[in-house]
C-alpha cells in the first residue's frame, strides 16, 4: 500500500496531467481542479461554469457561495478549511459551454465516458471513506436517481474503480432550481448534512 507521501506525489502528478487534457472538442478548456488535496472526502460536481477557468477553481461562483454557506452552517468549516480538507472532482472538468436556450449545456454521453477515467484514477489513489455527489447529474453516476426525494438525505454504501465507501448526495446548489430551499427538500437537505457531519472521514 502506497505511503501518504506517494499517494501525494501520484496526485500532483495526476492532476497535472487532468490540466492539460483536451479529449472533447466541444468542451472548452481548460479543466478545472481543486488542486492535489489528499483526502478521506471525495467531492463529485457536475461540471464547471463559465466563470470556473476564469478563477482556477471548482464552486468559484453563486452555487458555490451555496454550497459552502450549507457547510460552514452545519459542519462549522468555512469555504477555505473545506477546499483544504476535501478532494474536489466532478463529473466533466470543463465548461460545456452554453445550451440554445442559454442555459449551461448538459454534457453528452462521450464526454461523461471520456471524463470518467479520471474520476476512476482519483478513487485509485484517494481511496475515499465518502464521497459526496452534488447535483442529480453527479449522484447518477453512482446511484440510480429519478427523485431527489428518494435520494437526498440517505447514505448508500457503494463500489467504483474497485474501492467501497459511504456516498450522501447532495442538491445542487443552484438558484435555478427552488428545490432545496422548499420542503421537502429543505428538511432532506439539512438530513444529509447531518449525515456529512458525523460521518468519521470529516471528524
Amino acid at each position: 500500500m502506497a505511503t501518504a507521501t506517494q499517494r501525494k506525489a501520484q496526485l500532483e502528478k495526476h492532476v497535472s496531467q487532468l490540466r492539460n487534457c483536451r479529449r472533447c472538442p466541444l468542451m472548452h478548456p481548460p479543466p478545472v481542479s481543486g488542486g492535489a488535496v489528499l483526502s478521506n472526502v471525495l467531492l463529485v460536481g457536475q461540471a464547471p461554469g463559465a466563470r470556473e477557468p476564469l478563477v482556477g477553481k471548482p464552486f468559484a461562483w453563486t452555487a458555490g457561495k451555496t454550497l459552502f454557506r450549507w457547510f460552514e452552517e452545519t459542519i462549522g468549516l468555512t469555504e477555505e478549511e473545506v477546499r483544504a480538507r476535501v478532494y474536489f472532482a466532478a463529473v466533466c472538468r470543463c465548461f460545456p459551454g452554453k445550451a440554445p436556450g442559454g442555459s449551461d449545456r448538459v454534457p453528452n454521453p462521450q464526454e461523461i465516458a471520456n471524463c470518467s477515467s479520471w474520476l476512476n484514477r482519483e478513487f485509485k489513489i484517494l481511496q475515499p471513506r465518502l464521497v459526496i455527489p452534488v447535483g442529480k447529474l453527479a449522484i447518477a453516476q453512482f446511484v440510480p436517481v429519478t427523485k431527489l426525494d428518494q435520494i437526498i438525505g440517505r447514505s448508500f454504501r457503494v463500489e467504483r474503480a474497485g474501492e467501497k465507501f459511504d456516498l450522501i448526495p447532495l442538491p445542487h446548489p443552484s438558484g435555478a432550481s427552488p428545490w432545496h430551499r422548499i420542503p421537502p427538500g429543505r428538511e432532506l437537505l439539512q438530513q444529509s448534512l447531518q449525515l456529512i457531519a458525523i460521518h468519521p472521514a470529516f471528524l
